[in-house]
């Protein structure tokens, strides 16, 4: 893994620092409903207090056209507020005389929050001088925004480049994490990839077959791979114009030593709905007028025993609908003993996608893995092998 610097490597005291958070969180009717990217930007935000800086949080907010009063970030300052234990002043607009005028009157140890960057057009386009501007309000500056680590976008890229840059703490937990799951991992590794659609985890799939021991397909996702093989699918989501590309998958998985775990059992309905009566089948007699929703009791048994004989998991994506009771199952029991294997000090385990930590809280661990990402799509381009602007951007030579 490249080489950043971290808070504790900034000299900070009395200086004005810039911190890049993603605060796009869930507001109704005012209010925020889920607080959880706020609280963990309290560390960077605790470090730099404790050593005496300026803070001045930066923010994108929804996908406004411009200014938008229903996407400012003023609803945030009392929350960000009540998470740090001080005041947050606030500043109508992140760069310009308002801005300048609140960052200006800041001492060591107090905190500000800029209105959303994307009020302007500068922030998505990666303008030099929309960045030239927000450079001017700080002396640092620290990326704790992984989350959006994917995007090339102005106060995530340029900006780095224009001050003294640093990992928050959030960003180095992330990259740390990262690091030790496909970098540099403890081998054997075994990746479980979940979803609907193979056509959206191409690149995925490619990159973890030459980096992993084990890859274990579930979701619906499988059933294209079911497909490519023969097996009868019946009325399950399926992308059959991409049997080629499964089993080109397939070959190149063989030809990399990587064992593909697909499912030998399914969960059978004839319809998605909660309390659905269910049919466990073997995976070549799957009814036509049935659609695979879940996969079955020996399916899990085998990739709960590739967990067993891995050291490192790195996990994307449910194994079934499991928004929809009973087909649940087998996604909570994965997670329980990838989550038994953590706890044992068996396993390293990564997780991440916005539908696999709605999984593993359903499933009551995701403070039992070793790491949960919430970044979403930055996870899921890291796990792609991309490069991520916002982390090229903190590297140092």
């Amino acid at each position: 893994m490249p080489r950043f610097r971290t808070v504790d490597d900034l000299d900070v005291s009395g200086k004005r620092v810039l911190v890049r958070a993603d605060l796009n969180v869930p507001i109704k009717d005012g209010k925020v409903t889920d607080a959880t990217r706020i609280e963990r930007l309290v560390p960077t935000i605790d470090a730099l207090i404790q050593k005496g800086a300026k803070v001045i949080v930066l923010s994108h907010f929804g996908r406004p056209k411009g200014p938008d009063p229903k996407l400012s970030l003023r609803p945030l300052v009392e929350p960000l507020s009540r998470a740090i234990g001080r005041p947050v002043y606030f500043a109508p607009d992140c760069i310009g005389p308002e801005a300048e005028r609140v960052v200006a009157a800041l001492k060591p140890g107090e905190v500000a929050l800029l209105e959303n960057l994307r009020f302007h057009k500068g922030e998505e386009a990666n303008d030099p001088a929309f960045a030239k501007a927000l450079a001017a309000l700080g002396d640092a500056y620290v990326d704790d925004a992984f989350s959006a680590a994917h995007r090339a976008h102005a106060s995530i890229e340029a900006l780095a480049h224009l001050l003294p840059a640093a990992a928050g703490k959030n960003m180095q937990a992330e990259l740390d994490a990262l690091g030790a799951a496909l970098e540099n991992p403890q081998r054997p590794v075994i990746a479980l990839i979940g979803g609907a659609k193979v056509s959206t985890k191409l690149d995925l799939l490619n990159n973890l077959t030459d980096k992993v021991e084990r890859l274990a397909i579930g979701g619906a996702m499988a059933n294209t791979f079911l497909f490519a093989q023969g097996q009868p699918v019946g009325r399950s989501l399926c992308e059959r114009e991409l049997a080629d590309t499964a089993r080109k998958i397939l070959d190149e998985a063989k030809a990399r030593g990587c064992e593909v775990i697909l499912p030998v059992d399914a969960v059978t309905a004839e319809k998605l709905e909660a309390g659905a009566v269910t049919r466990t089948v073997g995976i070549n007699a799957v009814p036509p007028t049935a659609m695979i929703l879940d996969i079955g009791p020996q399916s899990v048994a085998h990739i709960a025993a590739g967990f067993e004989a891995s050291r490192t998991l790195v996990w994307n994506g449910p194994v079934g609908a499991f928004e929809t009771p009973p087909f649940e199952r087998a996604t909570v029991a994965l997670a329980k003993k990838a989550a038994e294997l953590t706890h044992a000090g068996k396993l390293l385990s990564v997780a991440g996608g916005g539908d696999t930590v709605a999984a593993l809280a359903m499933a009551g661990v995701t403070n039992q893995l070793s790491y949960v990402s919430t970044a979403g799509g930055a996870f899921l381009e890291w796990l792609e092998g991309r490069e991520l602007p916002g982390v090229k951007a903190l590297e140092t030579a």
